[in-house]
C-alpha cells in the first residue's frame, strides 16, 4: 500500500513512513492510494474475530511495510483488556468496544472509553505508541512528537507515549478551554519525556501553531517533528476498526445497514466511518453531530465550508468539540473531488484567500448523497435535557459529547436501521456538566479519585509559533 498527498505534490510514501512524517511536505494529508474493499464473505469471516484479531486483519490491508507476524504482536498485545481497564461491565471487558443497547436492537452507545485516559482517543493511541517504538527502533531513530488537543487527543496520546525513551512529546492545549479533569490527566503527568504547554488562546490557534511547524521543512527536518493529532493516518486507521466491531454487535445478520451517529470536531472519528463504508461495511447513515460550533453542519446542509476565526469559536460544555478548522476534513473533501489534488488545492486557495468554499450547485455537491452523510447541531440546554434523558429512562451516564450525538441521532429520526452511538467519553471526565444535569457527581474509577490534587507541570505560552519552536529546540 501506498500513500499519497491530498494536494499531490508530496512524494509518495509507505505506511512506516508516513508514521513519523504527519503533516505531507506540501501542507496536504497522506491518504491511502486506494481503500482495500472487503466483501460480504469477508465480512461474515471477520465478525467472528475478537477485537485484536479483527484489528490485525484490517489494519495489514494498510500496513504492508511491517512483517505481518510482527503486525499481528502488535495489535494483538494493544488490544487486550488489560490495555482498557475501565470497562463498565467487567464480564463484557474483553469486548474491548462492547455495545450498550439503550432501545434493544433500535439504539444503542459504543462504549469507547475503557481505556486509560477514559475517552475514545485511547483506542488508536495505544496503538499508535506501539508503532512508534517498533518503527523508531528498527530505524534507530528518535521523533519529537507536536500535537494540538482539544481535550482528550493530549491525554491519550501522553499515556501512550509516557516513558517511551525515544519518543519527546509536546502537547498544545487551549489555556482555560478543557475541564478540571482533563487538565490535570496531562499536567499531572511527571514523565521527563513529556511537554505540557498551555496555548493563550482557542484549540485551533494550538492547531494552526503544530501546521505552522509542521509546514517549516527545515525546523521539521532539525528537530525530527511528528505528529499524533488524527493528522496522522495511523491513527485513522485504527479507528476503522471499531466501527466494524460495532458494526457486527449491532446486527444480526451481515449485510444489514446500521446507522452510526458521531460527535464531530476535527472530523477525524466520522472520517473512520467514512473509510469503513468505502471499504464495504454496510454503514447506512453517518449522522454528524456538532456542537455550536457548527462548521461542519453548516457545509453538510448547504455545501458552504466556512471556518471560524478564534473569536467566533465558542467555549462550550462539550469542549472537545470546539472547533472551527476541521483538520480531517481535507480527507473527505478529497474523496468528494474524485480524489483531484488539483479540484483540492483549488478550494484550499479559496479557503485562504476568501476564508471560505462553496460547493452548492456543483458536480461535487451532486455526489454528496453517495457517501451517507446527515448532520445536526447540538446546544446546551439540548445537552442537559439529553443527559437527564437517559439517565431517567435508562440508568446510563453520558458525557457531553456524547449526548449532542445522541441528540442529533433521535432528531435524525432514522428508523430503518439500527442507530449505534459512538461514545466519546466516560461522564467522569465532566462533573460539572453531569451535576447540572442529573444533580450529582458522575462516579469514577477508585485509580483516578485525586487526579486533580496531583501535582502538575505545565508552561503557559502565547499563541506564538516561534516561542513554541523555541521551546522545543531548548528541550528536544
Amino acid at each position: 500500500m501506498e500513500y499519497l498527498s491530498t494536494r499531490g505534490q508530496a512524494p509518495v510514501l509507505k505506511f512506516s513512513d508516513i508514521l513519523l512524517e504527519g503533516l505531507a511536505a506540501d501542507g496536504g494529508l497522506y491518504v491511502p492510494a486506494q481503500y482495500p474493499l472487503v466483501s460480504t464473505a469477508e465480512l461474515a469471516r471477520l465478525s467472528r474475530l475478537p477485537y485484536g484479531e479483527l484489528a490485525w486483519e484490517l489494519l495489514r490491508r494498510y500496513i504492508d511495510d511491517i512483517a505481518e507476524d510482527e503486525l499481528a504482536r502488535l495489535v494483538v498485545r494493544t488490544y487486550t483488556a488489560t490495555r482498557y481497564p475501565f470497562a463498565r461491565h467487567p464480564a463484557r471487558a474483553a469486548r474491548i468496544t462492547p455495545l450498550t443497547w439503550l432501545e434493544e436492537g433500535r439504539f444503542g452507545l459504543l462504549e469507547l472509553s475503557n481505556g486509560p485516559t477514559l475517552a475514545f482517543k485511547d483506542m488508536a493511541l495505544q496503538l499508535l505508541g506501539e508503532l512508534f517504538e517498533y518503527v523508531l527502533e528498527r530505524r534507530d531513530e528518535r521523533l519529537n512528537i507536536l500535537g494540538a488537543t482539544s481535550g482528550d487527543t493530549g491525554s491519550a496520546a501522553e499515556y501512550a507515549m509516557r516513558g517511551r525513551e525515544r519518543v519527546q512529546v509536546f502537547m498544545l492545549s487551549p489555556a482555560g478551554r478543557m475541564s478540571p479533569f482533563q487538565r490535570a490527566q496531562m499536567y499531572s503527568l511527571q514523565e521527563p519525556n513529556i511537554h505540557n504547554l498551555a496555548v493563550e488562546g482557542t484549540f485551533d490557534d494550538a492547531q494552526d501553531i503544530v501546521k505552522a511547524v509542521s509546514q517549516d521543512a527545515d525546523f521539521k527536518r532539525r528537530h525530527r517533528i511528528g505528529a499524533v493529532n488524527s493528522i496522522n493516518w495511523a491513527r485513522i486507521a485504527a479507528q476503522v476498526v471499531y466501527y466494524f466491531a460495532g458494526y457486527f454487535q449491532a446486527v444480526e445478520r451481515v449485510g444489514e445497514p446500521v446507522a452510526f451517529a458521531v460527535p464531530s470536531g476535527n472530523f477525524g472519528n466520522i472520517l473512520a466511518g467514512h473509510i469503513a463504508r468505502q471499504m464495504g461495511l454496510p454503514i447506512g447513515r453517518l449522522i454528524l453531530a456538532t456542537n455550536e460550533n457548527d462548521v461542519l453542519d453548516e457545509f453538510f446542509r448547504t455545501g458552504v465550508y466556512r471556518p471560524r476565526a478564534s473569536s467566533e469559536t465558542f467555549a462550550t460544555s462539550s469542549p472537545s468539540m470546539d472547533i472551527s478548522k476541521a483538520s480531517n476534513f481535507e480527507r473527505f473533501v478529497f474523496d468528494l473531488v474524485g480524489r483531484d489534488p488539483e479540484a483540492l488545492r483549488q478550494l484550499w486557495q479559496a479557503l485562504e484567500t476568501q476564508g471560505h468554499f462553496d460547493l452548492e450547485g456543483t458536480p461535487y455537491w451532486a455526489r454528496l448523497p453517495e457517501f451517507g452523510f446527515v448532520s445536526g447541531r447540538s446546544t446546551h440546554a439540548d445537552r442537559l435535557a439529553t443527559i437527564r434523558d437517559v439517565w431517567t429512562r435508562h440508568r446510563v451516564l453520558i458525557d457531553p459529547h456524547t449526548a449532542d450525538a445522541v441528540t442529533v441521532a433521535r432528531r435524525a429520526g432514522i428508523e430503518d436501521m439500527p442507530v449505534v452511538v459512538l461514545e466519546t467519553a466516560q461522564a467522569a471526565k465532566f462533573a460539572e456538566t453531569l451535576r447540572e444535569a442529573v444533580g450529582f457527581e458522575p462516579p469514577r474509577p477508585a485509580e483516578l479519585a485525586d487526579l486533580e490534587q496531583r501535582p502538575q507541570r505545565v508552561t503557559r505560552l502565547p499563541a506564538d509559533v516561534q516561542q513554541v519552536k523555541d521551546y522545543i529546540a531548548a528541550h528536544a
